[in-house]
């Protein structure tokens, strides 16, 4: 897919992976739709600075753990930019929940956003990326292929994510491919200390952490594959094989 002149909604993109993954869609000449909920100078500047390179970015707010927002979502960035060509679902939350401490709260709190979210987004923009021949990429996590005692609610929603990227592949081919990444220590979360970060670099196969472009080459690169679809990237230093 070239990307010139194409519209594409980036959820979250106003920190961290997602601005990322927005800013390289306005490098790359797409026309951005920067979501955002709670970080609103980040999505402005992610915008400011899409057009100080010369492409159109505009921020959207909504909080999608509201069951209409991502409904209203898409039919704001639709009315704004006249099609969807792009969804990337990336906007996510990843706490510490301990078994035998996860409070329902936390647990519905965290799938409204994590899986329910991008499943009502991909449903409300389907039929715009069909007419357009367009693609969507899901921000999975290592988290869906391994076991993180203290992490189980995410791990099961990112689980949840793969499969859905798997369904809604075949359900939406020809028209649509639909692809996800599954990041592992690309961002460490903002508690973590730099013991931390060496542990974690010293039990990855490469021996280094990642970086958000690591996760934005696996986008463009699925943006710009043709003939897949259904696949998650796992982006992870090799994590995934080091037992």
């Amino acid at each position: 897919m070239e990307l010139g002149g194409r519209v594409a909604l980036v959820t979250g993109g106003g920190r961290r992976v997602g601005r990322a993954l927005a800013l390289a869609l306005g490098r790359a000449g797409a026309r951005v739709a920067v979501h955002y909920n709670g970080s609103a100078e980040g999505a402005r500047e992610t915008c400011a600075e899409i057009a100080r390179a010369g492409g159109e970015a505009a921020p959207f707010h909504a909080d999608l753990v509201d069951g209409a927002a991502p409904g209203a979502l898409v039919g704001a960035v639709v009315e704004r930019f006249g099609g969807l060509d792009v969804l990337v679902n990336s906007a996510a939350v990843m706490e510490r929940t301990p078994f035998g401490a996860v409070t329902p709260s936390q647990w519905d709190a965290m799938f409204a956003l994590n899986l329910r979210a991008p499943f009502m987004l991909a449903q409300a923009a389907a039929e715009h990326l069909v007419a357009r021949g367009g693609a969507m990429v899901n921000i999975a996590d290592l988290a869906a292929f391994e076991t993180w005692p203290a992490y189980l609610p995410h791990g099961l929603t990112k689980s949840g994510i793969v499969h859905m990227t798997r369904s809604l592949a075949r359900i939406l081919a020809p028209a649509v491919r639909v692809n996800a990444i599954a990041p592992g220590a690309v961002l460490l979360p903002d508690d973590w200390d730099d013991g931390s970060a060496s542990r974690l670099e010293d039990t990855t196969p490469l021996r280094r952490l990642g970086s958000p472009d690591d996760v934005v080459g696996a986008m463009l690169y699925l943006l710009g594959a043709d003939y897949v679809t259904g696949e998650t990237i796992i982006v992870d230093g090799g994590r995934h094989v080091r037992r």
